[in-house]
């Protein structure tokens, strides 16, 4: 048997030397020192070892066990150490090369219009109000005094959805219902998209952007009209900026009239931006008509109004001398980018 001990420690030790890796090193500790390994079978031969020699053989064996515990520890923290410098050298880091550059977004052209609107407008003391962009027939014509007959709506190409739904054509709706729930006085507008059957080129889309404002009080006249607008335009286009009210036509205002101010392009001397004109339309605005204000339960004879309808997209797009509205939904990243600073 002490021939057998000594041929084992050889045997393991020679094998301990060689291993390069933890795993290799769990699979000797199982082989030499597990519950069924070649140290614990010696034990378990004691048996067959005389009486007066098992003593000595015991000592000799547990003697065994510990050198190779000693010696597989040690192997073990070797191992770990080598692991460690090999994952460390694997995982350098550079600190002194640049980093990668972080690409951060920004505000659409159409959003930072927008909220410069909505500041502007917000700081004469209007309320931001929405409405469902999915309307029906009630409140995006009948309440705004277009009756199913009236030839007013030829001039909207309008999405149905059925009998009575539509897709809003205009963001007034949102008007209708905020006089149907306040009182005056009211000062609001209604930024949101809206959406009209029309052919796609440079100049229109099915899809675009509305800012219906409204305003009702008591002796409330074309001139409340004409300030409001024209603080707004100074503001959007600056102070110099020269601003012009024609007569128009609406169903749901009366007087009615188009804005337009001086082209910013040109300065108003003319040019392929105004069309040689040296002005660029705005927007649409009037009296509220007093069918309106009846209908929503609002006495024309005690209180007046002014409304006006501001495309954003056609704002947007002077703004920036954009030539093309398409770009503002073709998400091209060269085009936005230029907005970001």
């Amino acid at each position: 048997m002490k021939a057998q001990v000594e041929s084992l420690r050889t045997a393991a030790l020679g094998a301990l030397a060689e291993l390069e890796t933890l795993k290799e090193l769990e699979e000797f500790r199982v082989r030499y020192l597990g519950k069924k390994g070649e140290v614990t079978a010696l034990l378990r031969g004691m048996g067959a070892v005389p009486a007066e020699e098992r003593p000595a053989m015991g000592q000799l064996i547990n003697q065994l066990r510990s050198e190779l515990e000693s010696a597989l520890e040690a192997k073990e923290t070797a191992l770990s150490s080598l692991q460690k410098a090999a994952q460390l050298k694997a995982e350098t880091l550079d600190v002194t090369m640049p980093g990668k550059a972080q690409t951060t977004g920004g505000l659409h052209p159409l959003n930072i219009v927008l909220a410069d609107l909505i500041d502007i407008f917000q700081s004469m003391g209007f309320d931001v109000v929405d409405g469902p962009e999915v309307e029906t027939d009630h409140y995006c014509f009948e309440a705004l005094n277009v009756p199913k007959d009236h030839p007013a709506r030829d001039m909207q190409d309008t999405f149905y959805l059925g009998e009575n739904l539509l897709l809003r054509t205009q963001t007034s709706a949102a008007q209708i219902r905020t006089m149907e729930q306040r009182k005056p006085p009211i000062r609001i507008i209604c930024p949101g998209r809206v959406f009209r059957a029309d052919e796609v080129d440079a100049t229109h889309s099915p899809v675009f952007h509305q800012v219906e404002g409204l305003v009702v009080d008591k002796n409330i006249t074309m001139c409340d009209l004409k300030g409001v607008l024209e603080q707004f335009a100074h503001e959007i286009y600056g102070p110099d900026t020269k601003v012009r009210f024609r007569p128009s036509f609406f169903p749901f205002t009366e007087p009615s009239v188009e804005v337009d101010v001086s082209c910013s392009a040109c300065g108003g001397t003319g040019c392929r931006v105004c069309k040689g004109n040296g002005w660029i339309e705005i927007l649409g605005a009037g009296m509220v008509h007093p069918n309106v204000l009846a209908g929503c339960g609002i006495d024309p004879e005690v209180y007046s109004g002014f409304a006006f309808g501001i495309g954003l997209d056609r704002l947007t797009t002077t703004r920036y001398k954009i030539s093309d509205i398409r770009l503002l939904f073709e998400n091209d990243q060269r085009f936005l980018e230029q907005f970001n600073g």
